[in-house]
């Protein structure tokens, strides 16, 4: 542990990091609430921040919107009923054929 001006620099850059920081968990959360809601400047910020360092986060985000996408467009159209399990075996089958 570094010790500057009797500062643990240890300690303050965690909280530093803390602060500024999202964890993973943190953004998937903000990721699935700026698909209903509108973020915060403060959220939208952070989360920026967050994707720029965080690949698996950018390619959540992808996925989550063309997942949300897909459902909102399956559920009725022309008042009919989809069948989620056959269409979520759809899904599976894509991914896998893309591999």
């Amino acid at each position: 542990m570094l010790r500057v001006n009797g500062l643990k620099i240890e300690g303050e850059m965690k909280k530093l990091m803390h602060t500024l920081f999202l964890s993973c968990l943190k953004a998937t959360e903000l990721i699935e609430k700026k698909l209903l809601f509108r973020l915060s400047l403060s959220e939208k910020i952070r989360l920026e921040m967050h994707k720029a360092m965080c690949d698996a986060c950018s390619m959540y985000e992808k996925q989550s919107r063309t997942l949300d996408m897909a459902l909102s467009n399956s559920e009725t159209k022309e008042g009919k009923v989809v069948d989620l399990h056959k269409f979520k075996q759809e899904i599976i089958s894509k991914i896998e054929e893309r591999g």
